[in-house]
């Protein structure tokens, strides 16, 4: 699956249940396969999302009806349960990105995000 962004194409990996929601990005690196991973939300509304386990900084996207609506930035790993930040917005679909990827590319809050399957 793909996500457009502006002039941005990321080949995404899908997370639509419970289970692969949870572990996300826990243990992963981006690679030639996938360079982001999209969560299809159960429900629209506040999302809360951290970064346990991760292994690489993230930009954590809140995607609500087909625009951005809140970025958190280069989003460091955690180690510790009890002490991971949440990163919070409201959205029915959430993207992950390597850190910084926003900031590089100028991609912002309002922005349109469009799906491909191809």
């Amino acid at each position: 699956m793909k996500v457009i962004i502006k002039d941005n194409i990321f080949k995404v990996k899908l997370c639509t249940t419970q289970n692969s929601i949870s572990k996300g990005m826990m243990g992963k690196r981006f690679d030639k396969e996938f360079n982001g991973m999209l969560f299809m939300m159960p429900s629209s509304g506040e999302q809360s999302f951290w970064t346990y386990n991760c292994v690489i900084p993230l930009d954590i996207i809140m995607i609500n009806n087909g625009a951005i609506d809140t970025i958190n930035h280069s989003c460091p790993p955690c180690e510790m349960k009890e002490k991971c930040e949440s990163y919070t917005g409201k959205g029915n679909e959430v993207l992950e990105l390597q850190g910084g990827t926003c900031k590089k590319l100028g991609i912002k809050k309002g922005d349109r995000v469009s799906f491909s399957l191809v």
